[in-house]
């Protein structure tokens, strides 16, 4: 892929320098257990509006035992989410939007092109596009595994109205 390209060239950053561990990821953005798609961030442009982070692939990863058992293969929607929660810890650090919680409002020109399976690295850069404070962000993306370009799309994140001091419901 030529670098003009790319929301980040390779060279600009170092997956495995730790900006924000889970710990530091969980004061931003709500997803837990299952649910947290990212094991850490290590790039941030406040200036340029870009984050960049990822997420090992285990094989104990919630998808692994029953999508495609005999091979499995991260699910797409599973990337798309990692790149939304990129994106919302990304606004949520930069307080872009004034929102106490953003959610997935949608997705554009998601392409896929290559597969993630356990042992993967995922690496996911995102960068904000459009920005309508108290409303909505749109985001492009692209994630990789060794280089090598996974998935790409566009994002969108919108404020929603919960009360980020209600601990979210549990099974019973």
């Amino acid at each position: 892929m030529a670098g003009k390209d790319l929301i980040l060239d390779f060279s600009e950053y170092d997956p495995d320098h730790i900006l924000a561990d889970r710990e530091e990821i969980r004061r931003f953005n709500r997803q837990r257990f299952e649910m947290e798609q990212l094991t850490a961030v290590s790039y941030a442009d406040s200036e340029r509006r870009i984050c960049a982070g990822y997420k090992d692939v285990t094989h104990d990863d919630f998808w692994v035992r029953g999508h495609m058992p005999s091979y499995p293969l991260m699910p797409g929607v599973i990337m798309c989410e990692a790149a939304a929660q990129l994106s919302s810890y990304f606004a949520q650090r930069e307080d872009l939007l004034g929102c106490e919680v953003i959610g997935f409002g949608g997705m554009d020109e998601v392409r896929f092109r290559g597969t993630v399976v356990p042992g993967d690295r995922l690496v996911v850069v995102v960068q904000s596009l459009k920005i309508r404070r108290g409303m909505m962000i749109w985001c492009r993306f692209q994630g990789f595994v060794r280089q090598a370009m996974v998935v790409e799309g566009k994002i969108l994140g919108v404020c929603l109205a919960i009360d980020p001091t209600t601990p979210p419901a549990l099974e019973k």
